[in-house]
């Protein structure tokens, strides 16, 4: 049975005739009240700051989990950039091979197309020097003709003159 205290200070006892001495009785009853009071305002004072405690306490869960689910967020984030970074670095290498593949491809037809149009100056280097040959010995031949038709026709000049 849970005592008020009202209860407890209009709790009035039977008298006896060697019963118990009713002032004492009283502040007894006086002093239990007053204790009663004191504890149930103790109570309602810890159960108002439980209360408040337990509100705070869910405050804080729940900024908790909001602050879990802002990691988690910046995690996946996180994890979603590096994703992506390596993947655009992957790209960037992959861009940059076919780069330097195209750019060596395109050094290596320059070297083909060089060493071909060496080669044909060189055949015609060597055709217009056969050429050029040609019309020397021709000359040469024109010359040596010319030579030969004036020494023949000195040698009777010679002749003449020393006959003479």
């Amino acid at each position: 049975m849970a005592w008020d205290t009202v209860e407890i200070q209009h709790r009035r006892f039977r008298t006896r005739w060697m019963g118990l001495d009713p002032r004492e009785v009283e502040t007894l009853v006086q002093q239990m009240a007053e204790e009663t009071q004191r504890i149930k305002l103790e109570n309602a004072a810890l159960r108002k700051d439980l209360q408040e405690r337990d509100e705070e306490l869910k405050e804080y869960k729940g900024r908790e989990k909001a602050i879990r689910n802002v990691l988690m967020t910046v995690h996946k984030s996180a994890e979603q950039i590096k994703e992506s970074a390596e993947k655009e670095a992957k790209l960037i290498v992959a861009q940059a091979e076919l780069n330097g593949e195209n750019i060596l491809r395109e050094a290596n037809e320059r070297l083909t197309r060089l060493h071909a149009e060496i080669n044909e100056l060189k055949r015609h280097r060597m055709q217009l020097e056969a050429k050029l040959r040609s019309v020397l010995e021709s000359y040469q031949q024109l010359l040596d003709m010319e030579k030969g038709d004036e020494d023949e026709l000195e040698q009777p000049n010679k002749v003449t003159l020393l006959s003479r």
